[in-house]
């Protein structure tokens, strides 16, 4: 029984530094720059040893995501259910760690099932939250309302429709932010993303 516990702890401890190197490369080079072989040299064992805790670049990509998913969802969570207040933590958590938002939200890699159910989930639990925040707003046309009625649940089409409205704009946003093009066109994130945050607000509440 000892000796399994501490096969566990371990095989959690080098899950987690597997999982941390390859955030970092993620960080350096961006998705496409994810190597089992290099995370294998920086952390000082074979490559096929690596294959123990993940079965592939895949499956150390699917729980990165699913990582990211969690703690945003957890960031946006942990405001209140006021728009400006839900931006601003979606916001705060993208800029402190751009990599892991882009991992969430920039194209896929070739290849790679970026619809698998888990990830669709996950998707789903951070929306949640959303829905949550907003009230309804004009009646989508059917064949819209059909489809917002199916990916939401139980939640009413108008509501649903806000709710990716809002995050579409946020999105938007954020996605301009982290690439620095709101700098180079003079302007101060801050006061854009206020400004924009208010207006999205008013839009919304309305």
């Amino acid at each position: 029984m000892a000796s399994s516990g501490i096969r566990d702890r371990f095989r959690a401890q080098m899950r987690q530094e597997v999982k941390d190197a390859a955030l970092r490369q993620l960080a350096e080079g961006g998705a496409q720059a994810l190597s089992l072989n290099a995370i294998a040299k920086e952390l000082g064992v074979s490559g096929p040893a690596l294959y123990r805790y993940f079965a592939g670049r895949d499956a150390l990509l699917t729980e990165l995501i699913l990582d990211a998913y969690a703690d945003l969802t957890a960031a946006v969570a942990g405001a209140p259910r006021r728009l400006p207040d839900l931006a601003a933590a979606y916001r705060s958590w993208a800029v402190a760690q751009p990599h892991r938002y882009r991992l969430l939200f920039a194209a896929p890699l070739p290849g790679y099932d970026a619809h698998d159910e888990r990830l669709v989930a996950a998707a789903q639990r951070a929306m949640t939250v959303l829905l949550e925040a907003v009230g309804p707003g004009p009646e989508p046309e059917p064949a819209l309302a059909r489809q917002l009625a199916a990916w939401s649940g139980e939640t009413d089409p108008a509501v649903a429709l806000h709710a990716v409205t809002a995050w579409s704009r946020l999105h938007g946003l954020v996605s301009l932010e982290i690439e620095g093009n709101f700098r180079s066109m003079g302007l101060d994130p801050d006061l854009f993303f206020a400004a924009e945050t208010r207006a999205l607000d008013r839009l919304i509440s309305n």
